[in-house]
């Protein structure tokens, strides 16, 4: 496992010591805790600042899949206040952040769990996702594979990949692999943000 995976597989041993950081989430600036040890734990990455402005505004309820140390998780909990919003990730630190910047900004239909811990039974109308790219592509593909088929019959995924880094090919192997759609739905700074639908 390489240093740049170790965030996504394993919660750190000692993760550097938490901060607090002023970011914008649906166009409210926020105060938000993050620390070392998980992805992009200083600052609001640009893949994600892609992502958040070129995704659609999501469904107002149902169930939403985030996942991070909380920017994504977070925006649709500020942005449907009504739906129940999964923050998936396997860093229990990560979980832990976003779990407590949910309770900071008073958003209590947000979920931050494992993603064995969401039950078989949900599907999700929306999708977002900053994929880790960096983890292989069979590591990549088997997380795809796991949340993609669970969207609603008219529900929408969301990921940013950055163009160098295999965005058109993971273009086509989801096409190839998924029943159903994908389409380009923005571009910007060197990333394409993909869309999904069943």
């Amino acid at each position: 496992m390489t240093e740049g995976q170790a965030h996504y597989f394993r919660t750190p041993q000692a993760p550097g010591g938490s901060r607090t950081i002023h970011v914008t989430l649906a166009g409210q600036d926020v105060e938000v805790e993050t620390a070392g040890g998980v992805f992009s734990g200083d600052r609001l990455d640009l893949g994600t600042r892609v992502l958040l402005r070129e995704a659609p505004e999501p469904p107002a309820t149902g169930d939403l899949l985030g996942c991070g140390w909380g920017p994504l998780a977070l925006t649709l909990g500020l942005l449907s206040p009504e739906a129940t919003v999964w923050a998936v990730d396997v860093n229990d630190h990560a979980l832990g952040l976003t779990a407590a910047n949910a309770a900071r900004l008073g958003l209590g239909r947000v979920r931050a769990v494992r993603p064995d811990d969401v039950p078989d039974d949900v599907r999700f109308a929306a999708i977002w996702s900053n994929p880790p790219i960096r983890v292989g592509k069979a590591e990549l593909h088997a997380m795809l594979l796991r949340w993609l088929p669970r969207l609603t019959d008219d529900g929408a995924a969301h990921l940013v990949v950055q163009r160098n880094l295999g965005a058109d090919s993971l273009h086509a192997w989801l096409q190839e692999n998924l029943d159903g759609t994908v389409t380009r739905a923005g571009s910007a700074k060197g990333y394409r943000v993909l869309r999904v639908t069943r």
